[in-house]
């Protein structure tokens, strides 16, 4: 993979000088994320926060698991595309587990996202500040892509779908895509909605669809966290997980 880094964003304009396409829900977007810097508690997803360290957690130790179970070691070869990568903790992640940094990239609609990773990640790491809907990648570039509540976080169906054909597009057959994501609505959220199995099988149609549900809902997690026995105990109850996590298998 081609080492590349862009922190602009590759969002085209129409030739009639009209908006791009869903200009809206992407400025929408970038607000509600504006936002939580003064609204989400300071600390609250950081991993020093013992509730989202014991969620994150799981949710490695789930994601190796598929990942070990189709390969006794995990390739150095393998490319690795993180939609939506943040600060980029699962890029760094992939590297640990064995991954090449040239083979690692990462794609996020927030440009402080994007010039944090830039900060955490090794200098072969590829980043880009884009629209998922529209990546600058050939068709079939991955072999792996991860989708880590990306999509719960766009409220447009249009542009889900148009997110998800992207990333069809850019994985290689074969390849297959890591979910994560809400199955249930976050009522004190307006500016999330869930993602259902059944909205999942039919974004990424024909692929096959391996779901299961995962995260103790963050309000008993938070109250529980300090007792690890009885957050991994109450985990296991699964109608009081929140989240879908999976792997989506392309044909």
């Amino acid at each position: 993979m081609k080492t590349a880094e862009s922190d602009a964003e590759r969002i085209p304009v129409r030739a009639d000088g009209g908006e791009p396409p869903f200009a809206r829900e992407l400025d929408r977007i970038r607000e509600a994320y504006q936002r939580r810097k003064t609204t989400v508690p300071l600390g609250r997803y950081s991993i020093k926060n013992l509730r989202q360290a014991l969620a994150l957690a799981e949710i490695d130790r789930i994601v190796f698991q598929h990942v070990a179970g189709r390969h006794a070691q995990f390739p150095s070869s393998t490319t690795v595309l993180d939609i939506g990568c943040g600060e980029g903790h699962w890029l760094r992640r992939f590297i640990r587990e064995g991954a090449f940094p040239e083979n690692i990239v990462g794609v996020d609609l927030l440009p402080d996202r994007i010039a944090k990773a830039r900060q955490f990640c090794p200098p072969l790491v590829s980043l880009f500040c884009c629209d998922a809907s529209q990546m600058p990648f050939p068709d079939g570039s991955f072999d792996l892509l991860l989708s880590m509540t990306v999509f719960s976080s766009i409220l447009d169906s249009n542009l889900r779908r148009a997110v998800a054909t992207e990333m069809l597009r850019v994985l290689r057959p074969g390849g297959a895509i890591i979910w994560y994501d809400f199955h249930f609505n976050n009522p004190r959220n307006a500016d999330v909605r869930r993602v259902t199995r059944d909205e999942i099988c039919e974004l990424f149609r024909p692929c096959s669809v391996d779901l299961k549900r995962v995260t103790l809902a963050p309000p008993i997690g938070q109250i529980v966290a300090e007792f690890e026995w009885l957050y991994t105990l109450l985990s296991r109850i699964r109608i009081l997980s929140t989240h879908y996590l999976g792997w989506i298998q392309k044909p």
